[in-house]
């Protein structure tokens, strides 16, 4: 487990539904356990207490749930609702859709994120910056609020917005040169291109699947 301070909030975007599989994404099993579950055990292994942004109510049973204050508005509504009910200065957000994402990771992007003093802090792989993990100093809230309210429902196109809005900029940083140099380090062994496997498919549960039964247990 690594450690990440006090002053930091764990979320689990968990509000969509897999129309491609036919059931809520959270309850869609990946190796036997629901993607709902991986999400939080890799926030609880970067040190975090985690809690389900935008999910049913009964979700309740892996964690608490922080319900959209407007429903139906995307990943973006989740995370203004998450904010708006966090005191810490940090906000980590994880979707539910990637159970391969290297706890090491979401650590190292907190760490980063508080030296840096960034608005928010993604990671780039093969030169694509991903959305999640999200590492957002919530003083964004304003501006990620104001979006919101303008219909503007993408995530990364707010977070841009939102830092531009106070003169900064998204900070990235790329997974594969932090393996690569040993400042990151999957204990499972899997390697940065897999982390970001998003599970929308069954061929995509069967690929995921299939990488952490040869990987080495996290948990």
């Amino acid at each position: 487990m690594t450690e990440t301070g006090q002053d930091v909030a764990g979320f689990v975007l968990a509000g969509g539904r897999s129309s491609r599989m036919g059931e809520d994404k959270a309850l869609v099993e990946v190796a036997g356990r629901p993607l709902v579950a991986h999400a939080l055990e890799v926030l609880r292994m970067a040190g975090l207490e985690p809690r389900i942004a935008g999910g049913r109510l009964d979700l309740n049973e892996f964690a608490p749930v922080i319900p959209d204050l407007e429903p139906g508005l995307g990943p973006l509504g989740g995370v203004v609702s998450a904010l708006e009910m966090t005191r810490q200065k940090w906000a980590v957000f994880v979707s539910i859709d990637l159970p391969l994402m290297a706890p090491e990771l979401v650590g190292f992007l907190v760490r980063d994120a508080q030296v840096a003093g960034a608005a928010v802090t993604l990671s780039a792989v093969n030169g694509f910056a991903e959305t999640f993990p999200a590492v957002v100093r919530t003083e964004m809230l304003p501006a990620l609020r104001e979006r919101l309210a303008q219909g503007n429902g993408g995530c990364f196109a707010a977070f841009a917005a939102a830092a531009h809005q106070r003169g900064e900029s998204i900070r990235t940083v790329a997974a594969e040169v932090l393996a690569q140099t040993g400042q990151v380090r999957d204990a499972r062994g899997l390697w940065p291109h897999e982390w970001f496997l998003n599970v929308n498919t069954t061929a995509d549960r069967e690929m995921a699947s299939a990488a952490l039964e040869r990987s080495h247990p996290l948990f």
